[in-house]
């Protein structure tokens, strides 16, 4: 059997691919697998550019394990199966008034996954979505089934809730979320030399911001996004238009097939880093027509997290799925880490496990805690062995 990513450019065959569909069922499995000594990983929507989910021995697919638990209005808080798509969420949520506090302008992903590998959206107050995990259902390595929270088997939480899928098969997810509020979106393409000494302004002036630059034309669409009074419109309009409470409204459609690299760096770094990349483009890659995205981060305290400790600005370049994307991204690369940027996890990055401690201030710690929950590394694959510590 084969698995792939979305966009294909990952894709392996597989001794084993699992549905799994009861927690009972997933126990059972991992048990098997620490028995036979066989590593496993956990697929959810495969939207991920770096090789998180790739083994040869066994890939369980979560998909059968999705749905809403429970929501309790008062504390504004759900239990959610890690299998559920983010798509799925956003109408059952609101019909308690509620809504996630922020996800990314792609919704395919599964809760499961976004949290594994610290998915965004944009603005300079709001939180990466693993920041708003409050509690975990985990089935550990031994087997045993392990709900961990900030106050209960608080390192487990501190490393499982943006872990790589690398810590335990998570089965249940407790988020908080926030009161559903409709919001309104405005998309305008300008020169970007009209904005490239606002950019700071912009961040601070609006709620949500963010803008694609396209390199062939040196234009930016430029998008903002801020809470109104005013009902939603309906039908919705196009991107850029439309005023709607936000699952409907943060999510766009990316159907084209790409790869992409993001680092996140220091948000006062931001506009110099983007700059250097502005003209690496202009003077290198003239033939790359794939826009570059800028957006910014909240500041949190998880020990895998781009914002880890500091508020960031997230600079991601992409590149058309059939083209080699190799030298670009290198070349990117070497200035994301002259300004101390931190890969996203889901994305491609070329870095060894000696780089990422440099960068994670607990790159060291999570390992030793994961290692102590999982010492015969049943949730590694080789990707994940070739960045642990020699």
């Amino acid at each position: 059997m084969r698995w792939q990513n979305w966009s294909g450019r990952h894709q392996a065959s597989v001794e084993g691919l699992k549905f799994i569909r009861s927690e009972a069922d997933a126990v059972a499995l991992v048990r098997q697998c620490a028995s036979n000594g066989t590593s496993i990983r956990i697929a959810g929507a495969g939207h991920s550019h770096s090789p998180l989910v790739l083994n040869d021995e066994v890939i369980a697919d979560s998909s059968g394990l999705a749905g809403m638990i429970s929501v309790d209005s008062t504390t504004q808080q759900a239990w959610i199966r890690a299998g559920s798509p983010i798509y799925s969420l956003g109408g059952q949520l609101h019909e308690h008034g509620l809504a996630l506090k922020n996800q990314g302008d792609i919704d395919r992903q599964f809760l499961g996954g976004a949290i594994a590998t610290g998915t965004h959206g944009t603005g300079k107050d709001l939180q990466n979505i693993s920041a708003s995990v409050v509690a975990l259902n985990i089935i550990l390595a031994s087997g045993d089934v392990i709900e961990c929270s900030k106050e209960e088997e608080n390192e487990l939480f501190e490393i499982a809730r943006l872990g790589l899928g690398s810590v335990g098969f998570i089965t249940r997810i407790k988020m908080q979320l926030e009161t559903s509020r409709v919001l309104k979106e405005r998309l305008r393409l300008v020169g970007f030399e009209e904005i490239v000494d606002d950019i700071p302004g912009l961040v601070e002036r609006h709620e949500r911001f963010e803008f694609f630059w396209y390199p062939g034309s040196d234009e930016a669409s430029v998008k903002t996004i801020d809470r109104t009074n005013d009902d939603p419109e309906y039908p919705l309009g196009a991107e850029g238009s439309r005023q709607a409470y936000s699952y409907e409204l943060l999510p766009s459609h990316r159907p084209h097939l790409h790869t992409e690299m993001e680092y996140s760096v220091p948000l006062e770094s931001g506009p110099a880093c983007f700059s250097e990349i502005r003209q690496l483009l202009k003077r290198e890659f003239g033939q790359v027509k794939w826009p570059v995205e800028y957006r910014t981060v909240a500041q949190d305290d998880i020990w895998l997290s781009m914002a880890s400790e500091r508020a960031t600005v997230s600079i991601s370049v992409h590149q058309d799925i059939r083209e080699d994307e190799e030298a670009y991204y290198r070349a990117c690369e070497e200035i994301f880490l002259s300004y101390k940027g931190r890969p996203h996890w889901g994305k491609v990055n070329y870095l060894s496990g000696e780089k990422l401690g440099e960068l994670y201030p607990q790159w060291s710690n999570w390992w030793r805690c994961r290692d102590h929950y999982d010492p015969a590394g049943v949730f590694l694959n080789e990707y994940i062995r070739s960045i642990g510590p020699n």
